[in-house]
């Protein structure tokens, strides 16, 4: 067990933290009202530092973590995630399945697209593998916008080992979700698809790229060469324009 507290985390937090950085960060997460980070509150401290503080705090008890998952700092928030990450990989079977229980229930504190994407695929997606993933489809049926990039982000571990059908149902099933930062998720899942299996991914969007959204699908074909990019937007363009 580490000697790491939450107080000693915080402090060590506090001291790395750059005025200017947080500044730029609030703009950049968008936090202004209406906006998706709207409220979030920033340190200014670059991942790397925080990768490093994490390093030294491994070992942190779940309710030490509680405390830092729970502030109003974006930067405790991500080291929390960073440390959790981290135990629930070296972590027993019954360890394993109190991170991931503590990841769930602290989902609201989940918060902005960087934290999702930084521990979603690191906890969801190996505690679901070989057991049912219908909390995956829940999830993506959630009006909260973290919960639903939770499911797309979390297929990454899937997509990793070959198993793909988790990220198709799931693209199929977000084609008309409303925010942008669900289509980019679901074109970088399926972008990573196509690193695997480039006909697997062409398959589907053969199947639905005139009529999902433009970033989803600029973020899948992103990797393509530059024709078959322009034929797939020029396909979408067509049917958008009838």
């Amino acid at each position: 067990m580490s000697a790491w507290t939450a107080k000693k985390a915080q402090a060590r937090l506090a001291a790395l933290a750059d005025t200017e950085k947080a500044t730029h960060a609030l703009r950049f997460f968008k936090t202004g009202p209406g906006e998706y980070g709207e409220g979030d509150q920033f340190l200014g401290i670059s991942i790397p530092q925080l990768r490093s503080v994490a390093k030294e705090a491994h070992g942190m008890s779940l309710p030490e973590i509680a405390v830092l998952i729970r502030s109003p700092w974006h930067e405790e928030r991500m080291l929390a995630l960073f440390v959790l990450t981290h135990a629930f990989s070296i972590g027993n079977d019954t360890e394993r399945a109190e991170v991931f229980d503590f990841y769930v229930a602290h989902l609201p504190w989940v918060s902005n697209w960087d934290l999702v994407d930084a521990s979603a695929h690191l906890i969801v997606g190996p505690w679901l593998e070989g057991r049912s993933r219908a909390l995956l489809t829940n999830w993506a049926h959630s009006a909260v916008l973290w919960e639903r990039r939770v499911a797309v982000v979390a297929t990454l571990h899937f997509i990793r080992k070959g198993d793909f059908a988790d990220i198709l149902a799931l693209a199929e099933l977000l084609q008309d979700d409303p925010h942008d930062l669900m289509h980019k998720a679901v074109g970088w899942m399926l972008r990573e698809v196509g690193k695997r299996d480039l006909a697997c991914m062409e398959s589907f969007l053969k199947k639905h790229a005139a009529t999902m959204p433009r970033t989803m699908l600029r973020y899948a074909i992103e990797k393509l060469p530059e024709a078959a990019r322009q034929d797939y937007l020029a396909a979408r363009r067509l049917i958008r324009s009838r």
